[in-house]
């Protein structure tokens, strides 16, 4: 490793503040430097290869840019063929991956410039899951860059109603879903972004509890808020893809230890007289709540209490003031992530070193090129680390421990709650997230209102399609206890198959 220089030193002192008295200076350029020569050790180690380097499916097509013709919504970065085994409970079904989810030997861009050009060495623990289960992977799918801001590959379009949004920032695996060009997406979700485009899109999106779906090879922005999940076009189909996804995989320090996965294709049933579903009234009074939106969510309640099931109002009031917890967690979080280059210290788990490289290069060159919406969030994270000593956070994380027993209390008395999946119509298509629309319209937590404190709580959250208001698609949201993902999947069944 190569010695830093006594003005190096001095430079990395002053940037943290750190004073020295006379002759300190050349003294801490020695020690500094002794310290790096015991850490050669480490760099010229080789790779361990733990689980994540080894994956039997190896015949991979190379990614390609598809044509407007062959992608008609923008839907696709990179387009591909890894084929799965050949056998296998999701033998002869497609998958999109969202484009921060590491496939070997393709292309990931995280929708930005920033990255272009990184291949990952790895499959992501979900993509051996699904190869081993018989999919076949047609591509990576475009997404907000970073998660938050303007993909650098243009905006997705909405297949089901062209004049909105399909939202983010799984906006690609949704459109992809959507259009029937694979049967599964794969999305993230830190505050809404499975479970929004979902609804907008018309299609069936899954948020499982945190930890249930191993985030092992996926870019987050908080491991506190990280979840991935299915995006379909039925309950059946994003049932049989958890049962694949979920488990434990040892290497993601989210998992809890003792976590053990239910059997959610054998809860679909489309009797559901037995069940009482929680109508959570603040789920229908934000400030930006659209009351036809509201008409077509409760019409959909009246016809889950005509199948039989109980339904009753309940309340959590500060339900209606969680969006600036999402907030604070989510961009102090995601702006500390860039600060460290992706990594996430003193978790117990596996690190990309790869892609830790890669983005870190690639931050002290583009920085500037990083979504506007990522740039805020790395600003003011570091305005709340220097003014607030990261305290804002702390407070949010307690916080949402209060909201979680909140939420349980009300769980105790009923099987789930729902409420709308989003208090809004879609946003118009083509709608930015630059700068000039961050002034006017502030962050943008509007449509997350009823999704990102779920993110925080854990709770899951399965968003189903009820409707539509002016052509634009509505979505129903059960959210249950964490680790029940069976009883959403057997309410949003029944209520699909009414439907149909």
């Amino acid at each position: 490793m190569r010695q830093p220089s006594e003005r190096e030193v001095a430079e990395l002192a002053e940037a943290t503040g750190i004073s020295f008295a006379s002759g300190e200076q050349e003294d801490y350029a020695q020690v500094v430097g002794e310290t790096l020569d015991l850490l050669e050790g480490i760099e010229e180690l080789p790779e361990p290869q733990l689980p994540p380097r080894e994956y039997e499916h190896t015949s991979r097509s190379p990614g390609y840019e598809p044509t407007d013709e062959e992608d008609p919504y923008n839907a696709w970065i990179t387009k591909c063929t890894v084929k799965g085994a050949e056998t296998g409970p999701l033998s002869g079904m497609t998958v999109g991956l969202k484009d921060n989810v590491s496939l070997a030997s393709i292309e990931l861009t995280n929708g930005s410039d920033v990255m272009q050009g990184y291949v990952p060495a790895v499959d992501a623990t979900i993509v051996t899951r699904l190869l081993d289960a018989g999919a076949t992977i047609s591509g990576k799918t475009n997404l907000w860059g970073f998660s938050v801001g303007d993909s650098d590959y243009g905006p997705v379009e909405n297949p089901n109603a062209p004049e909105y949004s399909i939202g983010g920032s799984s906006s690609g695996s949704a459109a992809a879903v959507a259009a029937e060009e694979v049967d599964i997406g794969i999305g993230g979700d830190q505050g809404g972004s499975i479970r929004m485009p979902a609804s907008f899109g018309g299609i069936v999106g899954l948020k499982p509890t945190h930890g249930l779906v191993p985030y092992t090879g996926i870019f987050g922005a908080d491991a506190s808020l990280d979840h991935t999940g299915p995006m379909t076009r039925t309950v059946e189909d994003a049932a049989i893809a958890t049962e694949v996804l979920a488990g434990r995989d040892g290497l993601d320090p989210r998992q809890p230890h003792d976590l053990e996965v239910q059997d959610y294709t054998d809860a679909l049933d489309e009797d559901i007289s037995d069940m009482t579903i929680g109508v959570l009234k603040e789920g229908f009074e934000h400030d930006v709540s659209d009351p036809e939106v509201n008409e077509v969510v409760r019409d959909a309640i009246a016809d889950l209490e005509a199948m039989g099931a109980e339904t009753k109002s309940v309340s959590v009031p500060r339900h209606l003031k969680t969006g600036a917890f999402s907030l604070s967690v989510a961009f102090y979080g995601m702006g500390q992530l860039f600060r460290q280059n992706g990594l996430t210290p003193g978790a117990d788990g596996w690190y990309d070193t790869g892609a830790v490289e890669y983005l870190g290069r690639a931050l002290d060159a583009q920085s500037s090129d990083l979504p506007d919406t990522a740039k805020n969030a790395i600003l003011l994270s570091e305005y709340l680390r220097r003014n607030y000593q990261g305290s804002i956070y702390a407070k949010a994380q307690n916080l949402t421990l209060e909201m979680r027993e909140s939420y349980d209390e009300v769980l105790t008395d009923a099987d789930a709650m729902v409420m709308p999946t989003v208090p809004m119509k879609p946003p118009a298509a083509g709608t930015k997230m630059n700068v000039d629309a961050l002034k006017e319209n502030g962050p943008g937590f509007d449509v997350a209102k009823n999704t990102g404190m779920f993110n925080l709580t854990h709770h899951p959250g399965l968003s189903v399609p009820c409707g539509t208001v002016d052509d634009a698609p509505v979505g129903l949201m059960f959210v249950g206890e964490r680790f029940d993902e069976a009883t959403l999947f057997n309410l949003g069944y029944a209520y699909e198959q009414a439907g149909t």
